[in-house]
């Protein structure tokens, strides 16, 4: 086959194009998804690192705020337990009970407003009485000034039998913001019941540094008493305002009633947070309270972009080497494949041909297998008049009788070729029934005799008179009549013949076995192809190979076990099958 020079290039040229093109397809796929594991493991080690800095800073935190949250319960205690407020109180000289307190009140109370901050000094102290009220101080300038209606709101339903933490909205006239509130119990020395509390105020700690892309900042969400959560106040006082109220404004959306605690993303000044939120003291007389703390994300949020943007170079260059990668593969690839495509289509007409060559031999074998039909039947049919016509020599029958079963022999030699030419044409459809392999066998056994020419044998039988199989009757009867004729005609004068039928799983395993001269290793190669023969007994080479196609037919096979040292054997196997009623044919 030749290809025109147009075609030829046509074709390399569309087949280079679809090979680069492929390769491209190919290359982009790896590196995309080789870009995106690069992209999620960079986000998840950013993530890991991101939330193991955020919990060191939180935790650190936690441990200073319950440091100064310890010495500050340790300081109210040891103001409480002077015996002196003791004793007023035992007294009940509560006019007393301030002035008793003033010289520890200069050291339990902040000079000023400004350096109650950040110091462990309350910005404000009041004793409550019997039922809870604040016992109004006679110069409220010196233990915190209050106002009438704020010391109404640090009133408590009852006195607490257990020390009290919690969180109120600012209560100092000088701005808006959040007091923590420690209430320790006053017991009487004598009853030993809670006659009295003290509680002191004191300011938030404020953690974190003005500039915003410092690290975590803590502050206190407090409900104002106006209805839940949703309407607080925040104490943050690092943030500026803006950002603070901004700040305040997503809490109240952000913080759900029932909620002890939680995580979101935020901007605050434009940058974004992580903020997390936790409730403090649930068990607590005073309005529930959050711990409130950002974490800024911009450095982290940047060290990703830089490492997503390194990734995305990286990923281009891998795309530059892959164009000339799929380049140099589509050239190198080109003339092979145009070779290999040449040479298909060589094979694919050469295989045209064979096959219809085939097909010609098949149709040549069945038609010369029919057109011989008629001559042989009229040849036949002519011998048995000449030996019907009386008067002709001993030795003209005897040549007669002879020529008379070779027209039998050639028959034989018809049929099995028209079979073998259905069965290469594929149009040979195998009817399965029950067959009782055993008396089909008998019979043919009783038949060996009666073979022309045949030695005297003997023959061995190890059969179960149930056994059956699955298949075509008139099929397995050439099968089994092929074997046993066989068997008898390579065997010796005196030989004899071994058949056994058993059950193997689901097949039925058939093996016949004969005395006589051992097939020859090399033709036992070729022995169950067309046209050979086992020994150097006459025949026509075509019973083996027939047998043999027709057991595959069936799903089963025919195989030589063995030959040699006097013995030949064959296995047949064909599917099991339930035995057939008794009285059924």
């Amino acid at each position: 086959m030749t290809l025109t020079d147009g075609t030829g290039n046509g074709n390399t040229a569309g087949f280079r194009t679809r090979l680069f093109a492929t390769v491209m397809l190919i290359v982009c796929a790896l590196t995309a998804f080789g870009i995106y594991l690069a992209r999620v493991r960079v986000t998840s080690i950013a993530e890991h690192d991101l939330q193991r800095n955020f919990e060191d800073q939180l935790f650190w935190v936690h441990k200073v705020q319950a440091l100064r949250r310890a010495i500050i319960a340790e300081r109210v205690r040891a103001f409480a337990s002077n015996p002196r407020i003791d004793a007023a109180l035992e007294d009940d000289a509560l006019d007393l009970l301030y002035p008793t307190a003033k010289d520890e009140l200069r050291g339990f109370l902040a000079p000023s407003p400004e350096r109650a901050t950040q110091s462990l000094h309350a910005s404000f102290c009041r004793f409550l009485d019997s039922k809870g009220a604040v016992i109004p101080p006679p110069k409220p300038a010196e233990v915190g000034d209050l106002s009438p209606a704020a010391e109404e709101e640090l009133a408590l339903p009852r006195l607490p039998v257990v020390e009290q933490l919690g969180y109120v909205p600012h209560l100092a006239p000088e701005g808006a913001g959040v007091d923590e509130v420690v209430v320790v119990p006053i017991y009487s020395s004598g009853t030993g019941e809670v006659i009295s509390a003290l509680l002191a105020g004191f300011k938030p700690l404020e953690l974190g540094g003005k500039d915003p892309r410092a690290g975590m900042k803590s502050g206190i969400w407090v409900d104002d008493g106006s209805g839940g959560v949703k309407a607080g106040v925040l104490d943050l006082p690092l943030l500026p305002p803006p950002a603070h109220d901004a700040l305040a404004a997503t809490l109240s959306g952000a913080i759900q009633p029932g909620r002890t605690q939680g995580r979101l993303t935020v901007t605050v000044e434009g940058a974004p947070h992580l903020l997390f939120y936790k409730r403090l003291y649930a068990d607590s007389l005073f309005p529930p309270a959050y711990e409130v703390c950002i974490y800024p994300l911009a450095d982290s949020v940047a060290q990703l972009h830089r490492a997503w943007w390194r990734i995305g170079i990286a990923g281009s260059l891998l795309l530059a080497a892959g164009l000339v990668i799929a380049n140099l593969a589509a050239v190198r690839l080109a003339g092979p494949v145009e070779q290999l495509a040449v040479d298909s289509e060589t094979n694919r007409v050469e295989r045209t041909r064979a096959e219809a060559a085939l097909q010609r031999s098949e149709r040549f074998s069945g038609d010369a297998s029919h057109q011989l039909k008629n001559p042989l039947a009229i040849l036949r049919a002519g011998i048995e008049k000449l030996m019907a016509h009386e008067g002709f020599s001993v030795d003209t029958y005897e040549e007669l009788s002879t020529l008379l079963h070779q027209t039998f022999r050639l028959a034989g030699v018809i049929d099995d070729l028209l079979l073998l030419s259905r069965m290469d044409a594929g149009h040979l459809r195998i009817d399965f029934k029950p067959v009782n392999l055993v008396r089909l066998m008998e019979g043919w056994i009783d038949d060996l005799s009666a073979l022309p020419g045949a030695p005297t044998v003997k023959v061995e039988r190890n059969m179960d008179a149930d056994i059956s199989v699955a298949a075509e009757e008139r099929y397995v009867t050439l099968i089994v009549q092929n074997l046993l004729e066989n068997a008898q005609k390579y065997n010796r004068p005196g030989g004899r013949i071994e058949i056994s039928v058993n059950r193997d799983a689901q097949d039925v395993v058939i093996t016949i076995g004969n005395t006589g001269r051992p097939i020859p290793r090399e033709a036992q190669r070729r022995l169950f192809e067309r046209f050979q023969t086992g020994s150097g007994v006459a025949g026509h080479g075509l019973g083996l190979n027939l047998a043999r196609e027709l057991a595959r037919l069936h799903g089963g096979d025919l195989r030589l076990i063995r030959s040699q040292d006097d013995w030949t054997g064959f296995e047949l196997r064909l599917r099991s099958a339930a035995p057939q009623p008794s009285g059924v044919p």
